[in-house]
């Protein structure tokens, strides 16, 4: 049966939009948490892509940029290189602390250093 009364009627139909306006915030919520945990996923899987990466040995925070002709960091380290690879730096840096650490057991320590014509290279250094 429906309400003749318009009274009942304006009630109803109150309720009605109370309950479409508390659908569409239910809605909305889903929506959101639903871009939050793909925002996560996505965060997660270039984390994963980023295990290739190699950290940078001054700051031990910011992942290196290589180029060919130049290693950088966002902490400021800046080294002009030739014929630079991912491969090639992060073999260089694993061979001189493997070698350091089979004479030493302190962990050896990175700063960008400048020579006498102000080209900045990487030095490796222990504080023993």
């Amino acid at each position: 049966q429906m309400p003749e009364d318009p009274d009942e009627l304006a009630v109803l139909e109150e309720i009605q939009q109370e309950l479409i306006l508390q659908e569409q915030l239910v809605i909305e919520e889903y929506e959101r948490s639903l871009r939050f945990d793909e925002e996560c996923l996505n965060a997660m899987l270039e984390g994963l892509d980023a295990t290739d990466r190699i950290i940078c040995p001054v700051c031990r925070k910011n992942n290196l940029t290589v180029k060919t002709h130049v290693v950088c960091c966002q902490c400021g380290l800046y080294v002009s290189t030739q014929d630079m690879t991912e491969g090639k730096l992060r073999s260089l840096l694993e061979s001189t602390v493997t070698e350091h650490s089979q004479r030493c057991f302190h962990s050896p320590e990175f700063t960008v250093t400048r020579d006498m014509e102000e080209e900045a290279s990487l030095l490796m250094s222990c504080p023993v």
